[in-house]
C-alpha cells in the first residue's frame, strides 16, 4: 500500500442536524468502518450536539474520571468512545467537533504522533488565519499561548483512520470542575479561575460567533484539500441508530471500564 496525501481523495463532508451523543459515539464508529471498506469516500464530520456529554476515552476509568451524581444532577450524559485520549466536557453551544475518516493509506508510515500533527495542520491554518497562533502539543492537544484549545483522539482498524478533535469555543469551567474528576485535581490549588485559562475558548481569542469559526474552518479545508457536500446515507444512519442502542448507550460498555 502506497501512502496518499489529502488531494488523491474525495473528500466528502458531513454537518447535519444536532445528534445525541450516543448517536454521535455509533456514528463515529460506523463511518470509520464504511470508509475501510471503500463504501464511503474519505470524509470530514462536523458535529452539532443535541445534548451537553461527557465523552470518556476507550480505556478510561468511569469511576476515575467522572462525578456520576455531579452529571445527573447537571442533565449530563455520560458516553464512551471507540478511540482512547482523555475525558471531554461537551455543551453543545460551546463545542467545536470534527472527525475525519479516511483510508489509512493518508498516514501509512507515519508515528502516531506524526499522523495527529498530520491530521491537524489545517486547523491550525484555520486557526491562523482567524488570528489564532495555534501550534500542535504532543501528544493530542492543540494550543495556543492563550491555553489548551482542543484534545484530539485517533484509532485505526480495519483499513482506515479515525481522527477527532473536540474544541472549546466558550466553557463553563465551574460546571466542567464539578463534573471532571480529573481536572479538579489538577487545579484544586488553582481555583476556578485557572480552569478557565488552562482550556481558553475559541470565544475570547476570536470574538466571533461559532458558527462564523465553523464556516471558516470548513473553507479552510476546501480549499487545501477539496470538499463535497455530502448526506448521511440511510444504511449508515440505520446502522448507527441500532448500535446507539444496543452497544452505546448499555451500561456494560459505559462502564466496560469502571
Amino acid at each position: 500500500m502506497m501512502r496518499t496525501d489529502w488531494r488523491d481523495h474525495d473528500w466528502q463532508l458531513l454537518h447535519t442536524t444536532p445528534q445525541s451523543p450516543t448517536l454521535h459515539m455509533a456514528l463515529d464508529d460506523v463511518l470509520t468502518h464504511e470508509v475501510g471498506a471503500g463504501r464511503r469516500k474519505a470524509t470530514l464530520r462536523i458535529w452539532e450536539w443535541a445534548a451537553p456529554a461527557v465523552v470518556i476515552g476507550r480505556f478510561q476509568s468511569l469511576r476515575n474520571e467522572v462525578d456520576a451524581d455531579a452529571a445527573r444532577r447537571h442533565g449530563i450524559e455520560i458516553v464512551r468512545r471507540v478511540s482512547g485520549g482523555g475525558a471531554m466536557f461537551i455543551e453543545p453551544g460551546n463545542t467545536i467537533t470534527y472527525s475525519i475518516y479516511a483510508p489509512q493509506s493518508l498516514v501509512k508510515g507515519l508515528s502516531f504522533q506524526e499522523a495527529y500533527a498530520f491530521l491537524d495542520a489545517w486547523v491550525l491554518q484555520a486557526l491562523a488565519e482567524l488570528g489564532i497562533q495555534a501550534w500542535y502539543q504532543p501528544l493530542n492537544d492543540i494550543t495556543s499561548e492563550g491555553g489548551k484549545i482542543a484534545g484530539a483522539a485517533q484509532v485505526h482498524r480495519g483499513g482506515a483512520v479515525l481522527h477527532h478533535v473536540t474544541m472549546a469555543y466558550d466553557i463553563d469551567a465551574t460546571k466542567m470542575l464539578e463534573v471532571l474528576r480529573i481536572g479538579r485535581e489538577k487545579l484544586s490549588d488553582k481555583g476556578t479561575v485557572s480552569a478557565a485559562k488552562r482550556v481558553d475558548p475559541l470565544r475570547s481569542q476570536t470574538g466571533l460567533p461559532r458558527e462564523a469559526v465553523i464556516e471558516r474552518m470548513i473553507a479552510t479545508f476546501r480549499r487545501l484539500h477539496g470538499l463535497s457536500e455530502d448526506d448521511l446515507h440511510a444504511r449508515e444512519l440505520g446502522q448507527a441508530k441500532k448500535l446507539a442502542q444496543t452497544k452505546f448507550s448499555s451500561a456494560a460498555w459505559i462502564a466496560d471500564v469502571a
